[in-house]
């Protein structure tokens, strides 16, 4: 990878993340623009873990809570209800590991990096997305998730693990549907991905310190400049979440899906 595409794959990253539009759809579309040669799984991986750094950092006193939650279940300390949190994430977290097992186990993730199946979620689930924003109730907040809607937002955080569907968007549309207010569901979104893009990380370090030389150096960097744009999206989203609704995001969504189903 040359340094600009890095750059440019980094900020990809670090911006889609957090905005409902998938982004490992646009981390497979971006070397297709750039006409260079796709930087593959484990880079996408170590971008994804210069994200988990900035969720962490943005929310540090919700994942302390979660930490607190996690000595409190095994004795640790008195926080109860930091404890009940914590297996909330817990169990929502299941899905998408053994899910993921099973494509990493199968090697099906590289197989499913094409740009039809990319643009028919974008479209597909950018109008469930609609939908659940339209419709859903804004009652509820973060502490209010129960073990049931735990499951919901887990099992379709799972899902996004397909190309296309973009996991801060399925999640949010999940919690959406389930009453959550924007904002709140923007926020179990993004806690829920701790553990899930931690888990991630420590699956692929073998492979890229195998590796070694210079991929471990493109994961490094290109890790740290996502993290940079990651922090100022996140920042973004949460301001706007709060004055605008996420149909923004279902209209660039089903534009751009149609727009790759007619160039491609």
């Amino acid at each position: 990878m040359t340094f600009l595409q890095m750059l440019v794959t980094a900020i990809v990253q670090g911006v889609t993340e957090f905005l409902p539009i998938s982004s490992s759809g646009h981390l497979i579309l971006t070397p297709v623009f750039m006409g260079a040669d796709d930087q593959g799984p484990l880079i996408d991986a170590a971008l994804h873990v210069g994200s988990l750094f900035a969720i962490i950092v943005y929310f540090w006193k919700d994942a302390w809570g979660l930490v607190r939650g996690g000595f409190a279940t095994v004795g640790i300390g008195q926080a109860a209800e930091q404890r009940r949190l914590f297996w909330w994430v817990a169990i929502g977290t299941v899905p998408v590991v053994a899910f993921g097992a099973f494509l990493y186990a199968n090697d099906i993730m590289s197989r499913l990096r094409m740009t039809d199946l990319v643009a028919a979620n974008l479209i597909g689930y950018g109008l469930l997305l609609g939908i659940a924003d339209r419709f859903g109730r804004q009652e509820k907040a973060y502490e209010d998730m129960t073990v049931r809607d735990a499951i919901v937002v887990g099992t379709a955080q799972a899902l996004a693990l397909i190309p296309g569907t973009s996991r801060s968007g399925v999640t949010m549309t999940a919690a959406r549907f389930l009453g959550y207010k924007r904002v709140e569901a923007a926020r179990f979104s993004f806690l829920l991905s701790i553990p899930a893009v931690a888990g991630a990380g420590v699956l692929i370090i073998p492979e890229i310190m195998e590796v070694g030389g210079e991929l471990l150096t493109e994961a490094l960097i290109t890790g740290a400049m996502t993290f940079v744009a990651a922090l100022a999206t996140m920042h973004f989203l949460m301001r706007f979440l709060r004055k605008a609704s996420m149909m923004v995001f279902v209209v660039y969504r089903v534009l751009l899906g149609i727009a790759l189903l007619w160039a491609f």
